[in-house]
């Protein structure tokens, strides 16, 4: 396949197109949890506390516009943010479970101590 260019940035094959869209510290996390069922912010700011509120929000950001996941805000007080995932989203969710699984098989494989 030839090199592309999508929003100004050079890719050169398409697993690297899609790690741009799926790729990073938070949003594979961020799609295996919304996998199930819907999340709040706070839900997700304690299920991740790794992350600081920016990074998160950066994510979840990118994850909306890319058409992942969707955001709704319901005008409460205070206001309460769900995000749910598309089908979009589900589809990457094989990849996902493949990523997994091969990080817990190489996890074994070096004798990485760690909790199960």
């Amino acid at each position: 396949m030839p090199d592309f260019v999508q929003d100004n940035h050079l890719f050169h094959n398409p697993v690297e197109f899609a790690m741009s869209k799926i790729g990073g510290t938070y949003k594979i996390p961020l799609l295996w949890r919304l996998k199930d069922k819907n999340w709040r912010f706070s839900e997700l700011q304690k299920s991740l506390s790794h992350a600081s509120d920016r990074m998160l929000s950066k994510a979840l950001k990118e994850l909306v516009q890319d058409g992942y996941i969707t955001k709704a805000v319901f005008a409460e007080v205070p206001p309460r943010v769900e995000y749910s995932i598309t089908e979009r989203g589900l589809r990457a969710i094989p990849v996902i479970e493949t990523l997994r699984n091969y990080g817990l098989t190489l996890i074994d494989e070096f004798e990485v101590n760690h909790k199960k």
